[in-house]
């Protein structure tokens, strides 16, 4: 293989991506990149105006093909999805892509002195689980048909550090990030034998970058100096740094494209080390 042939395939000029979360710290990184390298994006978000300011920083800083759109949609809501499928395909013609960034936890189902285990709220573990699990699995129903339609097509779960190696209090997030893990193999398994070969479906699992949600856990927000918790997470992490979302961009682009064919139903860690490291 020659250099032009490696380079093309990082080449998504004329591919559609979808992404949901599109509008946080880390994926906004990939709907950045995905244009940048030429990709047709439709950002899902609930609140379509939240995206603007995204679109805005595209425009300025994109001078290729790519170009990038909100559509609006809910990953708990079947309907919005399937009417967002018809307007991406009005946009761009066909989805080439799905990557599900949508998810997050609930102060309320994370223990901590004054919440015990014993008295997590119902509502509050069921929120995270859909946010995540069913959140994850809508639009890979939605989205996934019309690639399984296509007979090609190309499904990126976003998983975490905490579903190998569950993370103290934030109970419901561990145990929702796992089930993405076992979710991504089986749909992997499931699309290729009942569907078509070419459809494929991954995931990657970030270890920890810090994000408007996790920000106040990580580090002080009157001194900016590490919490305990961000400190023992440092001391955790061999390469003794929390990610940057662009450090999740080569596994990302590499599992999108073509480099990638012959891989499915895998979970790349993105993690400074995390998983490998014993503690000692």
């Amino acid at each position: 293989m020659t250099l032009t042939e490696l380079m093309k395939m990082y080449d998504f000029t004329g591919r559609s991506v979808v992404i949901t979360g599109g509008t946080g710290v880390l994926c906004s990184a990939m709907v950045k990149a995905l244009v940048g390298c030429g990709a047709n994006v439709a950002i899902l978000a609930r609140s379509p105006e939240k995206g603007e300011a995204l679109l805005e920083e595209i425009r300025a800083e994109s001078a290729g093909p790519g170009q990038a759109i909100i559509v609006a949609g809910d990953v708990l809501q079947a309907e919005t999805l399937q009417a967002a499928t018809r307007k991406v395909l009005d946009e761009f013609g066909r989805i080439d892509a799905l990557i599900n960034g949508a998810g997050g936890n609930n102060p309320q189902a994370t223990t901590r002195p004054d919440l015990t285990f014993f008295n997590l709220p119902e509502e509050a573990l069921r929120y995270v689980f859909d946010l995540n699990m069913l959140g994850t699995i809508l639009p890979c129903q939605v989205f996934g048909r019309q690639m399984a339609e296509q007979g090609e097509g190309v499904i990126l779960n976003v998983s975490s550090m905490s579903a190998v190696r569950p993370l103290t209090r934030v109970i419901g997030y561990s145990a929702a990030k796992a089930g993405i893990n076992n979710f991504t193999q089986w749909l992997a398994v499931h699309l290729a034998q009942q569907y078509s070969p070419r459809l494929r479906v991954n995931a990657v699992a970030p270890g920890f970058f810090v994000t408007e949600q996790n920000r106040a856990l990580l580090t002080d927000p009157a001194t900016g100096e590490l919490t305990a918790r961000g400190q023992s997470i440092i001391a955790h992490t061999p390469m003794g740094r929390f990610g940057d979302a662009s450090d999740l961009l080569g596994a990302v682009l590499w599992l999108l494209s073509p480099a990638s064919a012959f891989v499915t139903g895998i979970v790349v860690p993105v993690d400074g080390g995390f998983s490998a490291f014993g503690g000692v």
